[in-house]
């Protein structure tokens, strides 16, 4: 049964507006149930809590007015907007067991396997974060200004992991005269990378399908090195290697700037973010949580290493926010 734009508009409308209404309602009531001592475990609520946000992601990606369904009746015209993409693809991919075995975050197939998964995933990523809207881009934007802060005036950016490009566009737009390199093991989201960068005219940005924990950039070749939601979709092993990467390709005294999910010591914040990570398909969130990145970080030779709470949007750092948000963190250091 085809879907028409219409309606796969107000279907995922109304999924949205019940992942608010989850957001908003649903997880205070959690809190307050929790903090009354209540055990979660015999919660109502907290089972509604749990059903909704691993349900609301599958009918988003795979129900009646999902991602998947609308965007493959389209197959043929999508795939053509990506054929002459620039990007350099490897000839033989080698993806890595973590990688393919999980469809991450419910996503069909994961973000590898479909010629049109960068389209179903840059779409997805609109509604990540509920209640930004359509300033959801302005996190990507935060998080530039950030690293610029730490690195001003960068020559050579890598952004590790940069899927679609939606985290490398703000590099490229804000530093006309820097090369930006884009690195992800997703042909499908490289293509559409490379495609929108084409369409926003800039010059000196490069999109490359390989793994980041093992580039072949030349050593100490980058001013500034970053990534965005991606060591938490690896597991412990493969973020250490990934770090030592990054230090490996700084020049001496360059800066890395990673933005990703760590809960604090919160036995309540905890709770929800490990379920998350199983209630969503994202296995490696809970062991990122439990690394010692300091320690890590130290190890690996980096020096000025802070792990800081990262504001996404206006006032959700506030001691009075109540709504459901990722623990967003920033882990910056030099080499």
């Amino acid at each position: 049964m085809s879907i028409d734009g219409r309606s796969f508009a107000a279907g995922q409308a109304f999924l949205l507006s019940c992942k608010t209404y989850w957001t908003r309602v649903v997880y205070p009531a959690v809190r307050e149930e929790y903090q009354a001592g209540r055990n979660l475990e015999e919660s109502v609520l907290y089972q509604y809590y749990c059903w909704l946000e691993r349900h609301l992601q599958r009918f988003k990606y795979s129900g009646r007015y999902g991602l998947q369904p609308y965007h493959a009746q389209q197959r043929q015209r999508l795939e053509q907007e990506l054929r002459d993409a620039e990007v350099e693809l490897a000839a033989k991919p080698e993806y890595p067991d973590y990688y393919t075995r999980i469809d991450i975050h419910q996503h069909p197939g994961g973000v590898w396997s479909d010629p049109i998964a960068g389209f179903v995933y840059e779409r997805g990523a609109r509604s990540t974060t509920p209640l930004a809207g359509g300033r959801h881009r302005d996190l990507h934007d935060r998080l530039t200004e950030a690293a610029l802060e730490i690195c001003s005036k960068p020559s050579r950016v890598l952004d590790m992991g940069c899927g679609f490009g939606k985290s490398t566009r703000p590099f490229y737009e804000t530093l006309k005269d820097a090369e930006v390199e884009g690195v992800d093991l997703s042909a499908p989201c490289l293509r559409l990378a490379a495609r929108d960068a084409a369409a926003a005219g800039a010059k000196r940005v490069r999109f490359r399908q390989m793994d980041c924990a093992r580039t072949d950039y030349a050593d100490a070749s980058f001013d500034l090195v970053t990534s965005t939601m991606l060591l938490h979709e690896m597991p412990p092993e493969v973020v250490e290697r990934t770090l030592a990467e990054a230090h490996r390709v700084l020049r001496p005294g360059a800066a890395m700037v990673h933005l990703d999910f760590l809960p604090g010591d919160d036995p309540f914040e905890r709770l929800i973010h490990f379920g998350h990570s199983k209630r969503n398909n994202e296995p490696f969130m809970e062991p990122l949580a439990r690394m010692d990145l300091p320690a890590l970080l130290k190890k690996l030779g980096f020096r000025d290493i802070r792990i800081e709470p990262f504001e996404e949007a206006d006032g959700v750092l506030e001691p009075g926010y109540r709504s459901w948000r990722f623990p967003w963190t920033v882990i910056s250091a030099r080499r």
